[in-house]
């Protein structure tokens, strides 16, 4: 009876199996760490996926649906979730959706009777009018409805008539070059070059830019046009690195003395596609193409002293080309009363 009473008592060894049972519990604990740790990873890779594709996919929404389609299996082919698609919703002009699924196998939560997990995520894309964005270029059109396909004359010089052009093209007010962060003619030939590097947003005031501009324009555009050899067809798909493509802003009229229009405020954006650039001679509105320094019409080669592109003529430059519906950068805007003149940005939705 005593030793039964002193062994039941006794803790000697006691210690030991507490000690196991923590290092099992602990050891579980660690295993559940590390299965759910790659879970996390791959979500979070099936989820970079998924972002990636829907925001390029997005970029073809205003084409067809075999486009953004294509664009989609190309991005994921190359984060190689290719087959971890679980469905695509395409709406044209509106959203893209991916769901993409992966099976995971589990290591350590076998001993609780899990042996594998699914992982889903989803992503959506959509375009909206853009409302702000960087990179435009100093040229602008009076707010109006604009015809996609249809030829524009986009800027001419202060005060010109263009020989042969088409007046409903100018609408019912100015065409011309604007000042962006910062007036003089080499500013001005910059930002037509590169884009300005300046944020530019829906309700911003913008200063007009007075004189010709001729030398200015026809430079950086001529270059724009030689650098991407592509002719826009109805059915022709734009490159995406194209630098006839530019961002122009659509305004209406915000202060103006008389005839001369001196401010504008800035109602949304437009792409526009070059097509050609050229000028007018003052004299006798000789059409001078951009590409040869013609003089007056007599001259010959690239250093006439007339309006061609190295040219010191008094020639008008004018711009032509078309209005296009395009999706690419920038800030969107959500305004219920947003006016959509064919630029779009594109955005994650939740």
């Amino acid at each position: 009876m005593f030793k039964f009473k002193r062994f039941i008592i006794d803790q000697n060894g006691n210690s030991l199996v507490l000690v196991s049972i923590s290092m099992v519990t602990l050891l579980a604990f660690v295993g559940l760490v590390v299965d759910f740790s790659k879970i996390y990873v791959i979500k979070t890779d099936l989820q970079k996926a998924a972002n990636a594709a829907v925001l390029s996919g997005a970029q073809e929404l205003l084409t067809n649906e075999s486009n953004v389609e294509g664009i989609v299996d190309t991005i994921l082919m190359k984060h190689d979730e290719q087959d971890n698609l679980e469905s695509l919703d395409i709406n044209i002009e509106q959203d893209v959706t991916v769901s993409l699924n992966e099976e995971v196998p589990l290591s350590f939560a076998k001993i609780f009777g899990v042996t594998s997990i699914d992982v889903p995520v989803d992503a959506k894309a959509e375009i909206k009018p853009i409302g702000s964005i960087t990179g435009i270029v100093p040229l602008g059109i009076d707010e109006q409805e604009l015809e996609f396909e249809k030829e524009y004359i986009l800027k001419v010089g202060a005060g010109s008539d263009l020989a042969g052009s088409d007046d409903s093209n100018f609408g019912n007010g100015f065409f011309g070059a604007l000042d962006l962060g910062g007036r003089g003619a080499s500013n001005y030939e910059e930002n037509l070059r590169e884009g300005y590097d300046g944020v530019v947003e829906i309700g911003d005031i913008l200063e007009t830019k007075t004189g010709n501009m001729a030398q200015p324009t026809l430079r950086p555009i001529e270059e724009r046009i030689n650098n991407c050899d592509f002719t826009l067809t109805r059915f022709s798909e734009i490159p995406r690195d194209c630098s006839r493509i530019v961002l122009v802003p659509v305004y209406r009229p915000y202060n103006q003395t008389g005839n001369q229009l001196k401010e504008v405020e800035v109602v949304g954006f437009a792409y526009f596609y070059l097509a050609y650039v050229g000028t007018v001679d003052e004299s006798d509105d000789s059409d001078n193409s951009g590409n040869n320094g013609n003089g007056n019409g007599n001259g010959n080669g690239n250093n006439g002293n007339g309006n061609g592109n190295n040219g010191n003529g008094n020639g008008k430059a004018y711009v032509t080309g078309q209005f296009i519906a395009y999706a690419g950068t920038g800030s969107t805007n959500d305004g219920d009363d947003v006016v959509s003149f064919g630029a779009y940005g594109i955005r994650l939705t939740d």
